[in-house]
């Protein structure tokens, strides 16, 4: 049986300031359902992405900005963090893991610049919504065997 991730549930403190920052870095509407003054559900989706975040108002009892670690895959680290700067966006400088496999959590061992030969999946760049939930972004130009 297949079993896709379709969305990630972030909390958010104000959804309208959340849904301008998401429309700003190009991310589409999907969704934005108000039920009474105490449930809305707003839903987006960035460029090319099977998988959606949702969030609102009533959706989540997390505190606003404790999602950490959300992954956006590129092709492109240097280009992509270009372009959301060029929306807007505060994103950090480009960086690689000082023992190569992952990036830590934190800033830890952070290494300005992308990895060395731009081997896939260990060039990074991270921001943060308004809210703090923290994104990273991450190059993958070819995919682990079986993936």
């Amino acid at each position: 049986m297949d079993t896709k991730l379709e969305v990630v549930v972030i909390p958010v403190a104000d959804v309208d300031r959340a849904k301008a920052f998401y429309k700003a870095l190009g991310w589409r509407e999907d969704a934005d359902f108000p039920a009474g003054d105490d449930f809305r559900v707003v839903q987006m989706t960035p460029p090319g992405s099977p998988c959606s975040v949702i969030f609102g108002t009533g959706v989540s009892d997390a505190a606003p900005g404790s999602a950490q670690g959300l992954h956006l895959v590129v092709s492109d680290v240097v280009a992509a963090r270009a372009e959301l700067v060029e929306r807007g966006a505060e994103v950090g400088e480009v960086f690689h893991d000082a023992g190569g496999v992952f990036h830590r959590a934190g800033t830890d061992n952070r290494v300005p610049g992308a990895a060395p030969e731009r081997r896939s999946y260990a060039s990074f760049a991270s921001f943060s919504d308004p809210d703090g939930n923290g994104w990273i972004l991450q190059e993958i130009t070819e995919r682990l065997p079986g993936r």
